[in-house]
């Protein structure tokens, strides 16, 4: 393996959605070269000290059966792949931690998309994540029993965090041989400028993936609620990705309502994606 290989860091958890979280996770590395490293955290109590912590888990335990399984995924899909379990007094702590020991470049984790609740935005220890990851974050919903994507939806109006949403398109795209959808969502109201500001918002992030063998469409859709607009044309696509919001009082949690919201009621799947690199947040449909 090359020396300057990326690294994605894949935590598992959940068993239920564990194989559809790797298939994206394959998609990712293999479109672009990067080797995984699959962990899974195991809360410590307090009363133990961390260096016990392997005393806690058994050998034919759901952990490590839950690690063999991702790693056997992995090493089926040609996957370079390391994996093991990690102890931390939390899995915040556990997670954040495996990404500087990792050196990892980007982050995978599921959510389950439970309601909102006040002050947390997706979950307490992802909102923790999100805001101390030192690396790119994407945080996938899964919805559906299928794994296959057709058609990606990708809303868009520029910034970092929207870009790294619509390479991400790119790159699952061409491993399945998906349209990426690019759509902007404009108010009834709106100005003649406002509309071609729209537009060359669309073709920027187009310009995006020239060069990729995706095939492209771009969408101007009107509708006074953003997020509605968007949540109603997930109906139509197997995946949504969108890029972290920009709502000023959420800039500690990165993922702003707008995100949130459509992650919560789409009825695709869905990707939120955080990039590392911006304080400058991008803004989803604004």
């Amino acid at each position: 393996m090359p020396p300057d290989t990326e690294t994605l860091l894949v935590p598992v958890a959940n068993r239920e959605t564990v194989d559809r979280l790797l298939d994206t996770a394959i998609d990712i590395a293999c479109g672009r070269s990067m080797r995984v490293v699959v962990i899974h955290v195991i809360e410590v109590p307090p009363q133990v000290p961390i260096s016990e912590g392997r005393r806690l888990v058994k050998d034919d335990g759901e952990e490590r059966t839950l690690i063999d399984r991702a790693t056997e995924q992995l090493e089926a899909a040609d996957v370079p792949v390391e994996s093991r379990l990690r102890y931390a007094r939390d899995v915040a702590t556990g997670i954040v931690g495996a990404v500087d020991d990792n050196d990892a470049d980007t982050l995978l984790m599921g959510w389950r998309g439970r309601p909102r609740r006040r002050g947390i935005v997706l979950g307490r220890f992802l909102d923790r994540v999100l805001g101390e990851a030192q690396c790119d974050v994407l945080v996938e919903r899964i919805r559906g029993e299928t794994s296959g994507v057709d058609s990606i939806l990708v809303p868009v109006a520029g910034g970092p965090h929207g870009e790294l949403a619509v390479e991400l398109a790119g790159t699952i795209g061409e491993q399945q041989d998906a349209v990426v959808n690019l759509l902007h969502v404009l108010p009834p109201t709106a100005t003649d400028e406002r509309r071609q500001e729209a537009q060359t918002v669309l073709d920027e992030a187009a310009a995006l993936l020239e060069g990729s063998t995706v095939e492209v469409a771009t969408t101007i859709r009107e509708s006074d609620h953003v997020a509605g607009a968007i949540t109603d044309e997930t109906v139509s696509h197997d995946l949504t990705i969108l890029g972290a919001t920009g709502d000023s009082f959420l800039r500690r949690k990165l993922i702003g309502s707008v995100a949130g919201g459509v992650g919560r009621a789409a009825a695709s799947s869905v990707i939120l994606a955080r990039r590392q690199s911006g304080e400058e947040e991008g803004r989803v449909g604004r």
